[in-house]
């Protein structure tokens, strides 16, 4: 999901998407650890995703 996607997001669902990122991202630790996992760049880019959303939390709370 872009940028650009997310900031059209209200706040409860931007911290739902987080979760669902964080659920994702233990998800594919727990593939990569069990070497499960065959495309790596999947957990780079769930990392980069909530790196965004949270960003964008951030952003949205100093407006108020």
């Amino acid at each position: 999901m872009n940028s650009s996607e997310l900031r059209s997001l209200s706040l409860e669902d931007l911290k739902k998407e987080l979760l669902s990122l964080l659920k994702a991202q233990f998800g594919l630790r727990m593939q990569k650890s069990t070497q499960q996992l065959t495309n790596t760049n999947q957990l780079r880019n769930v990392r980069r995703d909530i790196a965004r959303v949270k960003t964008i939390i951030t952003e949205l709370a100093g407006k108020k």
